[in-house]
């Protein structure tokens, strides 16, 4: 869906697709309808079921999970979970199983602890992350990363929130999370530990932490940015 495949409503090329979709499949379009295409290639699904197998074999994990929407689009989600089958027979040692979207998200609500990786389209994705987001505390502990074949990029899952600039009281964890998703993806599995340690550590005491980890976001209390980064420091040393 992020293709950015779109033709707006009323516009020249919305007719065209309505009128050839009519003409391929007799179904009709209102006319009144924007149009966006969903493509789906054997080739992306396969660079990204592998990259989730590759990565639970890396770091010890026991399951991968795809997920998909194949019960409707058969031709589009039941490519990506066909591929994912068929990659899934490379790496016997690893457990694979497949659930549709809407019912992932109840099972991660319910019961979180039986799912490891999951994979999935980037819409769902995009999706489901914010909702395993929400169960750990929200968007400002959610570190993310960009993979490519020569480059990888690292950063929070969440975007930037201008009307914060400058108070010195975000929760820095998603950003410093990203930096322990890095030092993996390097191979610095040592470095990686010690510092989710000492992040954990610090959550676990519940002192230094930022108003977004404090049981009230009015807590007096509550550390600013900077002395939560410094307690995550002070636990390293």
């Amino acid at each position: 869906m992020y293709a950015g495949i779109e033709f707006e409503k009323g516009s020249k090329g919305a007719k065209i697709v309505i009128d050839l979709i009519n003409e391929l499949t007799g179904k009709a379009i209102r006319s009144d309808s924007g149009i966006s295409i969903k493509p789906i290639s054997v080739h992306g699904s396969e660079r990204i079921v592998r990259s989730a197998f590759e990565y639970a074999r890396k770091n010890g994990r026991k399951k991968v999970t795809a997920v998909h929407k194949a019960n409707i689009m058969k031709f589009t989600d039941g490519l990506f979970l066909d591929t994912a089958r068929s990659v899934a027979a490379e790496y016997a040692e690893i457990e694979f199983e497949d659930k549709i979207v809407d019912n992932m998200c109840m099972q991660l609500v319910q019961k979180p602890e039986l799912y490891d990786v999951l994979v999935l389209p980037n819409l769902y994705g995009d999706i489901v992350s914010d909702l395993a987001a929400g169960l750990i505390g929200g968007l400002g502990i959610a570190p993310g990363a960009n993979l490519g074949k020569e480059y990888a990029v690292f950063e929070p899952v969440h975007g930037s929130a201008p009307k914060y600039k400058g108070l010195n009281k975000v929760n820095p964890l998603a950003m410093i999370l990203s930096g322990v998703m890095m030092l993996k993806h390097l191979g610095e599995f040592q470095a990686a530990e010690r510092l989710e340690s000492a992040i954990a550590a610090v959550i676990e005491e519940g002192k230094n932490v930022t108003y977004d980890l404090k049981p009230a976001p009015d807590d007096p209390t509550s550390a600013t940015t900077a002395q939560f980064a410094d307690a995550i420091i002070e636990k390293l040393d």
